[in-house]
C-alpha cells in the first residue's frame, strides 16, 4: 500500500456559503454539480475536497457535535510562485475568509499566509521553492 489521502471532508455550518466559496474564492473545480443538495465534492487534481454539513459529519461518524475556535489542524495550498500565493489568498479574502496571517516570507524559506474559511477551517496558502509538489507550470 502506498500513503496518500484521497479525501478531505470538512463539516461545514452553510453547505450553499461553503461551495460557493471554495469554487469561487479558490477556484476548485467542483464535481457533479448539482447532483445532492446534501454534499459537494471537488476533484483537486489526486485529492478529493467533501463539504457536508458539520451536525450530518459528525452523526455520520457517530461523535458528538461540538464547535471550537481552532480544529487543530490546517490545509495547505501550494502553489508555484509567491505571486500565486498573493494572488489565491487575496482571492480567498474577497470571497469572505477571514485574514489569519498575511502572506510573508517564512522561517522556513518559503513563503505563506493563513486564512480562515467562512466555517473556520484553517488554511495555509504557501510556495516551498524546495519542494514544489505540482505541475511545471505556473498553473496551480
Amino acid at each position: 500500500m502506498k500513503p496518500r489521502i484521497s479525501m478531505i471532508t470538512l463539516g461545514v455550518d452553510d453547505l450553499q456559503r461553503a461551495i460557493k466559496f471554495y469554487q469561487h474564492g479558490l477556484g476548485f473545480p467542483r464535481h457533479g454539480e448539482g447532483e445532492d443538495e446534501n454534499v459537494a465534492f471537488f476533484n483537486l487534481q489526486g485529492t478529493w475536497l467533501g463539504l457536508y454539513g458539520r451536525e450530518a459529519l459528525a452523526e455520520d461518524a457517530q461523535v458528538a457535535f461540538e464547535t471550537s475556535s481552532f480544529n487543530s489542524c490546517s490545509m495547505s495550498h501550494n502553489l508555484a510562485s509567491e505571486a500565486d500565493v498573493d494572488e489565491v489568498y487575496q482571492q480567498a479574502i474577497d470571497a469572505g475568509a477571514q485574514v489569519v496571517k498575511a502572506p510573508q516570507k517564512v522561517f522556513w524559506g518559503g513563503y505563506s499566509g493563513y486564512f480562515k474559511d467562512p466555517d473556520g477551517h484553517l488554511w495555509e496558502i504557501a510556495h516551498n521553492p524546495f519542494a514544489w509538489i505540482g505541475p511545471k507550470d505556473t498553473d496551480s
